[in-house]
């Protein structure tokens, strides 16, 4: 039995640890926010197995001006910024050409083949599965030009194992009939479903650990330094503990570890927003995603969230009201019987040049093992990134050959 500190409480963080526990080992969390604040509080809610498709593919040497011109664009650049983006964006587009983004496609699509095994212990326990609607996601296309633009990533979907159908208009409707009726087609994802509060689904997986053991330290921490024997982990008010390993968890505060641990890695971060309309659940039975907008509407307890958009501008906490006000008007546009949002939210997405996470060892250390980078899949791969660090831990072999994910291809 080992003692492993995982820095970082969010989906990845505390699956795992509830991993590592099933193999008996002591767990210590450090986030000086708690459990489920950051990104894995304000997501869409999604499980999505059919996420197979990276941001960086060969659609954005065409569309690129457009997005960073138009004003009904989801993505945004804040231009103070692009200094420190620059060499980021190079990276990203020479992803994106099409071998290295069907590379990283073919990535994406094994870790999510293991995707819902990897939740299947979580979701035996009641207290976690009461949180899980088996409702199939919904993509919307407003025109037949959008939907005969997105065919090759639809079918580079179905050849890596995704399976949909194709609806019409007319079944759209059928399906969700408060959708305004301005969407010609639809395509709705198998075996895909959401969490109807992300937030209480980790409150949750938290208390049941708490109560078997697992301990939670809200202190930030600034160093790791790998020995032979162990990890020293240093937290901010400068006090060091010894683990026997260490789990880098931390989304799009990664990057300073890796690089304490031998490994520099090109993690940058994508801001994301959303805007929740309290008590309109009943208005859709499914997460529904407007394909050309770049967001998704999901019905969860407390009302609809609206949640997307990319902005590429730092850790700075001043939202972008026009990214907040998109949101608001294409979600009345799509939905229009909602009214008006009552809440907001800005967080901070991992992103990676190629769309790959980085799960593996430390190229200092065995015994620091990394789990980041998931960029807008967090949620979806927690379960299997969680085992695929518990197996390294107990030098089981993965489910998946790790040469992909490791972060010295950068």
């Amino acid at each position: 039995m080992a003692g492993i500190a995982i820095v970082g409480a969010g989906f990845i963080g505390l699956a795992s640890a509830g991993w590592l526990m099933r193999d008996g080992h002591r767990v210590t969390l450090f986030d000086p926010s708690g459990v489920a604040q950051g990104a894995s509080f304000g997501n869409a809610g999604t499980f999505a197995p059919y996420g197979c498709i990276p941001v960086n593919n060969p659609s954005v040497f065409r569309d690129l001006p457009r997005f960073l011109l138009s004003g009904e664009s989801p993505f945004r650049l804040r231009w103070s910024y692009l200094p420190q983006a620059l060499p980021w964006l190079a990276r990203f587009m020479v992803s994106s050409t099409r071998r290295r983004y069907e590379a990283s496609a073919g990535a994406l699509a094994a870790l999510l083949a293991q995707a819902q095994a990897g939740y299947a212990p979580l979701l035996e326990e009641p207290a976690l599965a009461k949180y899980v609607r088996a409702r199939e996601c919904l993509y919307l296309y407003s025109s037949a030009a959008s939907f005969d633009a997105s065919r090759a990533s639809l079918n580079l979907r179905e050849q890596l194992g995704v399976s949909f159908d194709v609806l019409s208009g007319a079944d759209v409707h059928a399906l969700e009939p408060s959708l305004a009726p301005i969407f010609e087609r639809g395509v709705l994802f198998s075996d895909s479903w959401h969490f109807s509060d992300p937030q209480g689904f980790l409150l949750s997986l938290h208390e049941l650990l708490a109560a078997r053991g697992v301990e939670l330290e809200r202190k930030a921490v600034s160093a790791l330094a790998p020995a032979a024997q162990g990890v020293t982990l240093t937290t901010a008010d400068g006090v060091q503990h010894r683990f026997d390993h260490v789990v880098v968890a931390t989304g799009a505060r990664s990057a300073k570890f890796a690089a304490q641990c031998g490994d520099r890695v090109p993690l940058d971060t994508e801001r994301g927003y959303h805007v929740r309309y309290r008590g309109a659940t009943q208005l859709i039975s499914r997460p529904v995603g407007w394909a050309e907008r770049g967001f998704y509407m999901t019905p969860m307890d407390d009302g609809v969230r609206v949640a997307g958009t990319v902005e590429l501008g730092g850790f700075s906490d001043e939202r972008n009201r026009s990214l907040l006000d998109l949101l608001t008007f294409s979600s009345k546009r799509a939905l229009p019987a909602l009214q008006q949002p009552d809440s907001s939210w800005l967080g901070f997405r991992p992103t990676l040049p190629d769309g790959v996470p980085v799960l593996g060892r430390a190229s200092a250390s065995e015994r620091v093992i990394y789990a980041f980078g998931h960029q807008h899949l967090g949620l979806t791969l927690a379960g299997v990134s969680g085992r695929i660090v518990a197996d390294l831990v107990a030098r089981r072999a993965p489910p998946l050959d790790l040469s992909r994910y490791a972060a010295t291809r950068f």
